[in-house]
């Protein structure tokens, strides 16, 4: 897959960056890259003290109030997002040489968006979602695959949410569209909020 080049101005873009992402990540799909790669993102947090970790998760949903991931409440990620209520998230599209990059601060859905979502998720998914105690340490995978054999004979096909299990909003501030291109002159726009809820946008040297 070759990459096409197309400039990035302040001219060209949408005033809202929740657009522009939806048209950037429409155009990715049309030169066939899978939806599993297009809805990849790296999340990046830190603890209370800033120390960094960064992960790849999956977007399931966003609007004009954020970008939504799911995930166990008891995992790592999480427990640095209770201690520090900020991250970042990375999207790059190789395919298009195209990335981009949101900060925010984050907050827990609702329980009733957590449920919608789990509810729709395949049924392994949901039993997996009780068998992981993500982010603690087994003693080997036979031991996850007994768990998850155990809450398979436990809830059968009527599995609920597991109460440590649900999403997060990342609410942004700042988000950075970055277009790939030659001689390293790439061309970068970041849109910042303003206190009005409008946006700002400027123009990055590269």
């Amino acid at each position: 897959m070759t990459k096409q080049i197309s400039s990035l101005t302040k001219a060209t873009v949408d005033p809202n960056p929740i657009r522009q992402f939806e048209k950037w990540s429409q155009e990715v799909r049309a030169k066939g890259v899978t939806e599993q790669d297009v809805i990849s993102m790296t999340l990046a947090t830190t603890t209370r003290y800033g120390l960094p970790s960064a992960r790849i998760v999956l977007l399931k949903s966003f609007d004009e109030n954020g970008f939504v991931f799911f995930t166990n409440y008891n995992s790592r990620k999480a427990n640095e997002l209770e201690e520090n209520a900020r991250a970042c998230l990375l999207f790059y599209w190789s395919a298009v040489w195209r990335q981009v990059r949101i900060e925010g601060a984050v907050e827990r859905v609702s329980p009733e968006e957590s449920d919608q979502y789990f509810h729709s998720r395949p049924l392994g998914s949901k039993i997996g979602a009780w068998a992981s105690e993500q982010s603690s340490a087994i003693e080997n995978r036979e031991q996850l695959e007994k768990r998850f054999e155990e809450f398979s004979w436990k809830f059968g096909d009527n599995v609920p949410r597991p109460p440590h299990w649900g999403g997060y909003r990342v609410k942004p501030e700042v988000i950075e569209f970055w277009q790939g291109q030659d001689n390293r002159l790439h061309d970068r726009l970041r849109y910042s909020r303003q206190d009005d809820g409008s946006w700002l946008i400027e123009r990055l040297a590269p």
